[in-house]
């Protein structure tokens, strides 16, 4: 059994300046801001990387990260952005939700085995703790995703 006690602070790395900041656990759904740029830590919208701004925010955050993987000409993608974006309203200070164009991106997707659009994935550091593929509506999304932050 492990008995460390959860950290009070957590790193969480900035969406628009990339600058790591230590914010106390119990503020995390307060809206911090960043200490570099000002800009809010979170804005209730999922943030939009690239391969390389990505493995960044995951190796440098303490948060878990859930990343919707899609592209601009996929039907089904276009029916789970308006969920994926109500699901990181909702859950928001729990992780960082984050949207990766594979078309844009194709590389990146490649190198995660990206087979299917829209797949979910759900990163805690450098490792994948779980993945979806399809769309969902919003209350088994935002129960998936509960279910591995």
């Amino acid at each position: 059994m492990n008995m460390e006690a959860p950290s009070a602070t957590l790193n969480v790395v900035c969406p628009h300046c990339d600058t790591g900041n230590r914010v106390p656990r119990e503020r995390l759904a307060d809206g911090p801001l960043c200490g570099a740029c000002k800009a809010p830590s979170f804005d209730a919208h999922p943030v939009k990387f690239g391969g390389s701004a990505f493995r960044h925010h995951v190796a440098n955050a303490d948060l878990p990260m859930m990343v919707d993987f899609w592209a601009p000409w996929c039907a089904a993608c276009r029916t789970m952005a308006p969920v994926f974006e109500r699901v990181a309203r909702g859950l928001e200070s729990h992780a960082r939700f984050a949207k990766v164009n594979t078309d844009e991106e194709q590389d990146f997707g490649k190198s995660l085995d990206i087979r299917r659009i829209p797949t979910l994935v759900i990163f805690k550091g450098c490792k994948e703790i779980a993945r979806t593929a399809g769309v969902m509506d919003g209350s088994r999304s935002a129960a998936w995703a509960r279910s591995h932050l």
